[in-house]
């Protein structure tokens, strides 16, 4: 038969002893336990309600997307961009805006900037094209090849250098690496920057020598050592 506890062993025993520490704290602080379930119960509820709120955004997007990329594929970059009134459809810009938390609204961005560019206008493609939020891996090269161009056009040519340098980090290659690298040694040689610019033909040279920027960079290197 085993020895019963007294009251004293019981309330050293440090199983009960927190026990009672619980409920201590409990009664001590009943409406602010009850507030924090309460609020616990609201947020996973909310959590829940968050998630399907943000799939049904995700599935309009893709919707709307699909339809701006029609004219975008047909060439009518204007419908694309700012929708068809008649039509009462949305373009890139608008889901860009109000669906700014999806996937697809991510993507508007880059077709707006896209779309922009081939409107003319350099200045919005600019402000779509740094909205985007690049994709890992080698999706990402072009987006950040892309935008080096448009500082190109806007004969920023020391930021596009450095753009291009990022497109050719992003996912190193043999095909896009020595490319942007070759592109951002243009773009510091635009800039009278020919240090840089040789540093980077050198690299071509050294570390891409079957590259078919090889020949274009011992090109630019010459004239880099006439201008220097």
């Amino acid at each position: 038969m085993s020895k019963r506890l007294s009251k004293e062993e019981l309330e050293s025993d440090p199983l009960i002893e927190n026990y009672n520490r619980a409920v201590s704290f409990y009664q001590t602080n009943r409406t602010a336990i009850t507030s924090i379930a309460i609020a616990l119960i609201v947020v996973i509820g909310g959590t829940i309600g968050w998630n399907y709120y943000t799939a049904q955004q995700e599935n309009e997007a893709q919707s709307l997307l699909s339809i701006a990329e029609s004219y975008y594929m047909r060439g009518e970059y204007e419908a694309a961009l700012y929708g068809d009134d008649f039509e009462l459809t949305y373009g890139f810009e608008q889901i860009a805006d109000e669906y700014s938390g999806t996937n697809a609204g991510n993507m508007a961005n880059y077709y707006a900037s896209v779309s922009s560019y081939e409107l003319g206008d350099i200045g919005n493609a600019l402000e779509f094209i740094q909205e985007f939020d690049v994709p890992e891996g080698i999706l990402g090269v072009g987006p950040l090849s892309f935008h080096a161009n448009l500082l190109l056009e806007n004969e920023n040519y020391d930021a596009a250098a450095e753009k291009y340098i990022e497109a050719a980090q992003w996912d190193q290659n043999d095909m896009t690496t020595p490319l942007n690298l070759y592109k951002a040694a243009q773009a510091y040689y635009e800039a009278d920057n020919y240090d840089r610019a040789e540093e980077l033909t050198s690299r071509i040279i050294e570390e891409y020598p079957n590259s078919n920027q090889l020949v274009e960079a011992q090109k630019l290197r010459g004239m880099i050592a006439a201008n220097n």
